[in-house]
């Protein structure tokens, strides 16, 4: 999974994709690089960031999904936590939803999903992307995840989205500290027992600054050696904006659990 953001603010590309080509310009590189499916994001969720308003969100997201179904066939998700920008991507053309609250800051959103029957994952998070990163405390990491999650699975399940559309996402960097993060992807293999297809999202996140003291231009190989233990671990969805070191990290890694 390829990520897209079209905004000024996020932490790694954020101003880098605002013009219609130069987004065109990324898809074409990703799509050459391998990527599976691209997710676009209209609104920064990292640590501290300020919320955005749904018409202007609506204006970053919406016109090019459109541009982007038009002129290729790979696969779009929405990062979004608002249910109405979901609707109108996914009438746009978007097949998924990727949602960093799991379904809980809008009740709408699961409602959403499962009126056009696509995929959606449900990510774990401490708060609020503002506040998240205030001193997150946890009595049992993984146990509180899985419960998080769930009960995530449970609310879209109950709005009528079909097991087999739903991603499970632990959440990295979403209300965790350093040691956290790497007890995340040290047990990742206990979200197995949600029975969910499992995405993971380490890409130049400032855990791997902090482990090796880099800054996010300069954290590719510390990424890579997380996805190498991920997908080892069980997850089947990787999200990077680095597609060609991580696609063929990860075909490595699958061609050795396949052998």
């Amino acid at each position: 999974m390829g990520i897209l953001n079209v905004t000024p603010d996020s932490f790694f590309d954020g101003g880098k994709y605002l013009r219609p080509e130069a987004v065109l310009r990324r898809v074409e590189e990703m799509v050459q690089e391998g990527v599976d499916i691209i997710d676009i994001g209209g609104e920064s969720t990292r640590p501290d960031s300020q919320l955005v308003p749904l018409q202007q969100e609506l204006r970053r997201v919406i016109p090019m999904v459109r541009r982007i179904r038009k002129l290729f066939e790979v696969p779009l998700c929405v990062d979004t936590y608002k249910a109405q920008v979901a609707r109108e991507a996914l009438e746009a053309g978007a097949k998924m939803i990727n949602d960093i609250s799991g379904l809980r800051f809008d009740r709408e959103m699961a409602r959403v999903v499962a009126s056009f029957n696509v995929p959606v994952i449900i990510m774990h998070i401490r708060g609020t992307p503002r506040i998240m990163q205030r001193n997150p405390r946890y009595k049992n990491l993984i146990k509180e995840i899985i419960s998080y999650l769930r009960k995530g699975i449970d609310i879209a399940l109950t709005a009528g989205v079909s097991s087999k559309n739903i991603i499970i996402d632990p959440g990295i960097g979403f209300g965790k500290t350093v040691r956290h993060n790497l007890q995340i992807i040290k047990n990742l293999a206990e979200l197995k027992t949600l029975n969910q297809p499992i995405l993971l999202g380490v890409s130049r996140k400032s855990f791997i600054g902090k482990v090796l003291d880099l800054p996010p231009q300069e954290r590719l190989e510390g990424g890579l050696a997380a996805v190498s233990l991920a997908v080892f671990a069980g997850a089947r969805i990787i999200r990077t904006h680095d597609v060609r070191s991580t696609r063929r990290v990860v075909d490595m890694v699958q061609a050795v659990l396949d052998s």
